[in-house]
């Protein structure tokens, strides 16, 4: 893996995000976890820690009495929102991670830009952690607040590993980042503490995540220590997911609402063992973390069976259950996949962290095996599904992510009611906004991997990487120029003087054609261009890429979408918004006789940023409301022309509350 203080972003586009991220995003989250943004969802995140502080070095004195637990719901509120108990626990069993999670945001943050006044921030926050955290190293405030008479008795949905996994994340950052270690072994401490308590060893609970994030965690935890033992605590988790017993139907806590055992431990990716499974189901957050853990184990174990599961579950997700814009999750029963080619559209639930969850599988596909079809994957819902989770400004977020919206179904129908038509300051569950603050913020990770001879680039941003080679590094420094409408040219600088290395150069799929200058010798492999040789300081590389408008249709059997046509230029989805085509967008259609090649280009400002507008003739069916609720057809429809004018999909709702939809009627 590329360490983040290797790679420096200069791009244009997204050094934006990246600032935004460091100078908005990062100052305005730590004031919602302290429960300080007005009209904002309280956090009670850091309110926990801090109880679960007092509440240890309460535990010391004469007459204290540990808390019992007999019954405390998902998630707890307090009876008096003004006043909340500083001794009790709020808000959901999981909330610790969002402390965890914007930590970890900070931790990249520091590596690119040193900030003494964050950083004390954030110490303080890791100081008033391990003043939370037990003497024999347990970390949840859900169970230390409520009584840890009931810890790891319910694995399957109170969420101690999945806190614990974003803790470890969050640990191996910042130590990486800052030097300071003092996270990492808090975390290290939780993670001996659990490998006491769960494991395959007699007397101990042969359980795993009912949320999957450790997997990954521990493997991440490997790498920043060394330590043998966390990977062996990753691949006792992944081997015994699914083993029969199953563990969730011995630890015997209901079915939740799922009419058989099956369906549930399908939700929870358990319902087989891993290397058996090939069709994403259930909760697909859940899914992309298992699989991401599963893909980093079978690269590091180099096991064949394990790598072929991930290939067949990639698939799963992306031939038959992906949106077009990079969204997963086609339900918010369960926030889960459904079955094959189950896609509607205003139905969607996309969940931001889902989106994110697919980039860190396709990451780490991409380190187990280089085929473009990964990269491309992981560039779709980066542009798409992970950027429309943030507001342009850094101050509000999207949970839920749909291909259209009509504001009056979203605010009137109850099967709709998970859709918000803007984006919201913050949530009672607030796990998005910091995970994409962490995903903003590692882009680095994204953009390049390596091996031993290779340097791959996946993303094509402005940016300076380096590698070592041996005891030598060597520069490789991008420049991307996307200023002329259907086009861009990637000029690439290798300072190596006399380095024999590989550098591999990513076609991506939505390119028309490419064109290399400059490169010599070179061999074509799944959707990569090799260029092996041994440099010459200030080699130069140019990579022309055709950069086509595309008129997208559906499979088939995605029937929301049948005689419809999505519009994408270059890794963007575009859509419709109501603010550049009025009202009744469904009214729209795009003509059967147009061409992709008919689009105009128009520069546009949206919430301060500029944007390239699509402008695409078509025609507008006339709103016919005077004839009944239903009426003879002859005579066919009535329609006008009209420029349909369309926006990049991750920047819409940023002018309010309007209609918007990706897919458009076809003549």
């Amino acid at each position: 893996m590329i360490e983040m203080k290797n790679v420096h972003i200069t791009d244009e586009f997204w050094q934006k995000e990246q600032e935004l991220v460091r100078t908005e995003v990062i100052p305005y989250q730590w004031e919602a976890l302290n429960d300080r943004v007005p009209g904002a969802a309280p956090s009670f995140a850091i309110h926990n820690l801090r109880a679960a502080k007092a509440l240890r070095e309460r535990s010391g004195k004469p007459g204290f009495t540990a808390p019992v637990f007999t019954e405390a719901p998902f998630e707890v509120l307090p009876e008096d929102p003004e006043h909340p108990d500083p001794d009790k626990f709020y808000g959901f069993v999981f909330q610790d991670t969002d402390v965890y999670k914007w930590i970890e945001a900070v931790a990249y943050s520091l590596e690119r830009h040193p900030d003494e006044q964050l950083q004390a921030t954030a110490d303080e926050a890791i100081r008033l952690i391990a003043a939370a955290q037990a003497e024999d190293g347990y970390l949840d405030t859900y169970y230390i607040l409520n009584g840890r008479n009931r810890e790891f008795t319910n694995l399957r949905d109170h969420h101690e590993l999945y806190c614990f996994g974003h803790l470890a994340e969050g640990a191996a950052a910042y130590y990486q980042a800052t030097g300071n270690d003092e996270l990492l072994r808090v975390a290290e401490r939780f993670a001996g503490y659990i490998s006491r308590k769960i494991g395959p060893e007699e007397g101990k609970k042969h359980g795993y995540p009912g949320h999957e994030i450790a997997e990954m965690a521990l493997v991440r935890l490997y790498e920043a220590t060394g330590k043998e033992e966390y990977l062996r605590l990753s691949k006792y988790f992944i081997d015994e997911r699914g083993q029969k017993p199953n563990y969730f139907g011995l630890e015997g806590h209901g079915e939740l609402g799922f009419e058989k055992p099956e369906e549930l431990y399908s939700y929870h990716q358990a319902h087989k063992p891993v290397r058996e499974q090939d069709e994403a189901k259930g909760h697909a957050v859940r899914a992309m973390y298992l699989y991401s853990g599963m893909a980093d184990l079978a690269r590091l174990t180099k096991d064949e069976a394990l790598k072929e599961a991930c290939r067949k579950l990639f698939r799963s997700v992306t031939r038959e259950k992906m949106y077009i814009t990079g969204g997963i999750g086609s339900t918010h029963i369960g926030e889960a996949f459904t079955f094959p080619f189950d896609l509607p559209n205003d139905t969607a639930y996309n969940e931001s962290c889902a989106a994110i969850g697919l980039c860190f599988f396709t990451r780490r596909m991409l380190q187990m095996e280089a085929r473009s079809e990964y990269a491309d994957t992981m560039e779709r819902a980066l542009y798409n599904g992970v950027l429309s989770g943030m507001a342009l400004d850094g101050k509000s977020f999207f949970y839920v992510n749909p291909l259209e919206v009509w504001p009056t179904a979203a605010h009137r129908d109850a099967r709709k009611g998970h859709v918000k038509t803007v984006r919201q300051k913050w949530f009672g569950c607030a796990c998005c906004p910091p995970n994409i603050a962490r995903m903003l913020g590692s882009l680095g990770m994204y953009a390049y991997t390596e091996d031993e001879h290779t340097l791959y680039t996946h993303l094509y941003m402005s940016s300076e990487v380096r590698k070592s080679i041996g005891d030598r590094e060597v520069s490789v420094q991008t420049e991307v120029d996307r200023g002329e409408p259907g086009r861009w040219v990637i000029r690439t600088w290798v300072r190596a003087a006399g380095e024999d290395f590989t550098l591999a150069l990513r076609i991506p799929g939505w390119s028309g054609a490419y064109r290399l200058v400059g490169a010599g010798d070179y061999t074509e492999k799944d959707g990569y261009v090799y260029l092996k040789k041994e440099w010459q300081e200030e080699d130069e590389i140019t990579l022309e890429l055709t950069c086509p408008v595309r008129f997208i249709r559906a499979d088939s059997r995605v029937r929301e979408n049948s005689g419809k046509i999505a519009v994408t230029y270059g890794p963007f989805v575009y859509c419709l918004e109501g603010k550049d085509n009025g009202e009744n967008l469904h009214l729209i259609l795009l003509g059967r006789d147009t061409r992709p090649s008919d689009a105009r280009f128009e520069k546009t400002e949206i919430g301060g940023r500029q944007a390239t507008m699509l402008l695409i003739p078509g025609q507008r069916e006339k709103n016919m409301t005077d004839r009944g609720l239903y009426f003879d057809a002859e005579g066919g429809r009535e329609t006008e022309p009209v420029t349909i004018r369309m926006i990049p999909y991750f920047m819409w709702a940023n002018r309010g509350e309007n209609e918007m939809q990706v897919w458009i009627r076809q003549e």
